[in-house]
């Protein structure tokens, strides 16, 4: 799939085993996704622009390299929380923008209860972070805003994935890259996903 990278590694492999698995307590839950979180979020840093800076070390002067990008993370409420805390431990000074968007049970839909937005620039790198990538409406719903507030270089992270959610943003937003541990079999009828892990959100914060 195009503009789609599943993102492997051996601690990935197992801390998703983890988190999956129905009798993991929420102690070891939080742990293993934010292993998860930090391996995925490393490998779309990747692609970050850095520049030449000279320094001094205690030895000699010296050209090192630092970010030039500016980053924008965009967690989607309330379960993007998870993700935010992993990436704040690289990027302690990243400016954050807030989207509620809160599921109903009975449609599936996604309600905006709450947004709050930094200014945003066609030249920043804007994360947008959400453990599950399901139907796709939440990520679609953020993305199409963020594309309205000026953002231009959008990137949707997300732990599990279901080929339905994917090909969602994929049709509306063909240009945004998708960064994911896990593509799953599909959506059940309640739209969770399959075999998926639950609900992220209640499992990570115990509700």
């Amino acid at each position: 799939m195009k503009n789609v990278i599943e993102v492997r590694h051996p601690l990935i492999d197992h801390s998703l085993t983890v988190i999956r698995r129905k009798e993991t307590t929420t102690e070891e839950f939080r742990r293993h996704a934010g292993i998860v979180s930090k391996i995925l979020l490393v490998e779309v840093m990747k692609g970050l622009g850095t520049a030449n800076v000279r320094i001094e070390t205690p030895l000699s002067p010296m050209t090192g390299r630092k970010l030039k990008d500016e980053v924008v993370v965009v967690p989607v409420l309330r379960a993007g929380l998870a993700m935010l805390f992993a990436i704040q431990d690289f990027l302690p000074a990243v400016s954050v923008g807030f989207v509620g968007l809160e599921r109903d049970e009975q449609t599936a839909q996604a309600r905006e209860y709450y947004r709050k937005l930094p200014k945003i620039l066609a030249s920043h790198q804007v994360l947008v972070i959400d453990p599950m990538l399901a139907t796709g409406g939440s990520f679609d719903d953020t993305v199409t805003l963020l594309k309205e507030k000026g953002a231009k270089r959008i990137t949707i992270v997300s732990i599990v994935s279901a080929p339905e959610g994917i090909k969602r943003v994929q049709k509306r937003h063909p240009e945004v890259k998708i960064f994911t541990a896990a593509i799953d079999d599909h959506l059940n009828d309640r739209k969770f996903i399959v075999p998926g892990l639950g609900d992220f959100g209640d499992r990570y914060f115990g509700t």
